[in-house]
């Protein structure tokens, strides 16, 4: 195993994703990608670019997502893994697919957050949507409850 990449969310459950996927790459001696697929914004998905204060808001938030993501390879390099932080923009689970694809994953490593039968039902579970059509080996963690 030479690429293992981790998906994050940039939430408080995001340590919990990197100490295992950091052990993992250090056991195997991988090089570890880190993965947070920004959603697509609305206002950009047609030609219209929207209000410039629309704009500005979005490049700052992608900024700070950008800034936690090198944060969190920054620790992982301190730690000795060989890792690197990737932001993207579009569909979760199809950006996160393409990912393994360019990059030659070996293993994927999701988290998994609970939610209640009706969300699961409505609104879907990105670990299962990921994996539809995948070919490689899919590490889920089960997630803290964040309150």
């Amino acid at each position: 195993m030479k690429n293992l990449l981790v998906a994050v969310d940039l939430q408080d459950t995001d340590q919990v994703l990197l100490d295992y996927a950091a052990d993992i790459a250090l056991k195997f001696q991988s090089r570890l990608w880190l993965l947070h697929v920004a959603a697509p914004d609305p206002e950009f998905v047609g030609y219209e670019v929207g209000p410039i204060h629309i704009r500005d808001f979005l490049a700052d938030e992608h900024r700070e997502d950008h800034r936690l993501i090198q944060s969190h390879a920054h620790a992982l390099l301190a730690r000795g893994v060989e890792a690197e932080g990737l932001l993207i923009q579009g569909p979760t689970a199809e950006m996160i697919r393409a990912e393994v694809e360019k990059l030659s994953i070996d293993l994927l490593i999701l988290g998994s957050h609970r939610h209640t039968f009706l969300y699961e039902v409505f609104v879907g579970n990105t670990a299962a949507r990921v994996m539809k059509g995948i070919s490689i080996p899919v590490l889920i963690i089960p997630l803290p409850d964040v309150s």
